[in-house]
């Protein structure tokens, strides 16, 4: 009896399934080699220089590998954010139409041909929108979408398209109404910050598990900005400090981090420490927001040697953002020192050094445009920002409103209350003090009593009170013509969406 022969067509099928649930399986010209994995995990260190040399080394010796192309995109993606220069933008985003075209060359039957273009164009994007590029950067979270829906269906098996597909989920949801929103939906994109952080919690999860585990850390940097930038969760601190746990100390973007999720959800010493520890050398990428980070996290404990983090920040930076923020904080710094004409020289700069790109540095703008901040409130606020709730309630225990002069100041001061209060767990105090906030100051420019709403809000709906949290989100967005309209008129609509209103 003559034996059957195996089925050649068979085989080859099932040699293709198995590659294609392999993350590191060589595909023709897509071979995440130990040289890309070497230069993969120094991108994530943030050592560039390192990370450019293998690339180099391995584009020599395989000069048709199609990762080298999306490794070379990494480099220039942590270098634009370290950098943040707006001249070295504008210097290297033509390599991305050249990479792009290298890709589209290699194996179409690889998970990385799409997923390697989608990165592309989802790196060039977030770094595009930080200069107000919106409609070039809405058209590459569009094509990157697409692509990594398209790449979803061809290879279920490759988990590493949530790591995107969660980003732009996160994003899409919570951002607020405006130009690159509607922009993007003309796109027929639309996203669900919910659905976002439920796909890169799942990845952060089980990657380790997985073979997929070289992609951890990366997946854990999307997932910590989302955390504390997008949803602005209660859970940013608990939970980067969980993922980031496994990551080496020899990460500078570890550090990076924990500090910034510490510094913005009250471990304010826990940054500084982190800071003071940071992995220093020759061989990593010059990160000079570190220095405006530290800064930050020591002023907001009244330390004023926070100036010399300030002033090292602004000697080293050649990026665009933060500087008038920067300078406010000099100022601040001069004020509550005494040095009135310190102050002023400070006040001067901002107005004058520095672009209106960022949120802190418009923020920056604004508060020197209004009066001289009374240094009690001052004081209250900074030591709220760093988390000291009980040493800002004290700074505040023997005031009344009546000891203000200005409306500002009266609404201002019923806000800190409200906030520290709030904090501290004192529900009925924190919502008199700011229902008194939103009395008095809702027809000021000022963001106090919109933001005040959507806190009482956020109150009530811990309390299970949806009728009355539903009430004043909606008085929030109400709420026209103040400081910060469209965050607050966004953090408030988000709420409405988790209560079902």
């Amino acid at each position: 009896m003559q034996k059957q022969q195996p089925n050649c067509t068979y085989f080859k099928r099932a040699l293709l399934i198995l590659l294609s649930i392999s993350p590191f399986a060589s595909f023709a010209n897509f071979d995440f080699n130990a040289n890309c994995i070497k230069a993969y995990q120094n991108i994530f260190e943030l050592k560039l220089s390192s990370a450019r040399q293998i690339i180099a080394n391995e584009k020599k010796t395989h000069p048709n590998n199609g990762i080298v192309p999306l490794l070379e995109n990494y480099v220039d993606y942590f270098y634009l954010l370290t950098t943040d220069s707006k001249s070295e933008f504008d210097r290297l985003v033509d390599n991305k139409d050249d990479r792009l075209d290298e890709i589209s060359g290699n194996d179409k039957n690889s998970p990385y041909y799409l997923y390697a273009q989608a990165e592309i164009n989802l790196q060039w994007a977030l770094i595009r929108a930080r200069y107000g590029s919106y409609l070039t950067a809405a058209r590459e979270i569009s094509r990157a979408n697409s692509q990594l829906q398209e790449n979803s269906k061809k290879f279920p098996g490759f988990h590493m398209n949530g790591k995107g597909l969660g980003l732009i989920n996160a994003v899409m949801g919570a951002l607020p109404d405006g130009f690159l929103k509607s922009t993007l939906s003309t796109f027929g994109l639309k996203g669900d910050l919910q659905t976002g952080l439920t796909m890169l919690d799942k990845l952060a999860e089980n990657l380790p598990k997985s073979a997929y585990e070289p992609f951890y850390e990366e997946t854990v940097f999307y997932y910590a900005y989302v955390l504390s930038d997008v949803a602005k969760s209660n859970q940013a601190y608990t939970k980067t400090m969980k993922y980031t746990a496994r990551i080496a100390d020899s990460s500078l973007l570890k550090s990076y981090l924990q500090s910034y999720v510490c510094a913005r959800n009250d471990h304010n010493d826990e940054a500084i420490a982190i800071l003071t520890d940071k992995p220093t050398g020759a061989g990593y990428q010059p990160f000079p927001y570190l220095d405006y980070l530290m800064g930050i996290a020591k002023l907001n404990k009244l330390d004023y040697t926070a100036a010399a983090s300030f002033e090292r920040f602004l000697q080293t930076n050649k990026g665009v953002n933060y500087v008038k923020d920067t300078y406010l904080h000099l100022a601040w710094i001069n004020l509550l020192k005494g040095n009135e004409s310190g102050y002023q020289t400070y006040i001067s700069k901002v107005k004058t050094l520095g672009y209106e790109y960022h949120d802190k540095d418009k923020q920056a703008l604004n508060e020197v445009k209004a009066p001289i901040p009374n240094k009690e409130l001052l004081n209250a606020r900074l030591l709220f920002d760093g988390g000291y709730f009980t040493k800002a309630l004290s700074v505040l225990a023997d005031a009344k409103a009546d000891d203000y002069v200005s409306t500002k100041d009266k609404a201002e001061y019923y806000y800190r209350l409200g906030r520290i209060n709030d904090a501290l767990g004192k529900d009925d105090t924190a919502l008199s003090n700011y229902q008194n906030t939103i009395n008095i100051g809702k027809g000021l420019k000022y963001y106090f009593a919109a933001k005040a709403a959507v806190q009482m809000a956020k109150i009530y709906e811990l309390k299970k009170n949806l009728p009355k949290a539903k009430a004043y989100f909606n008085i929030a967005i109400n709420m026209s013509g103040h400081e910060q309209e469209n965050s607050i008129e966004n953090e408030a609509k988000q709420g409405l969406k988790r209560i079902g209103g």
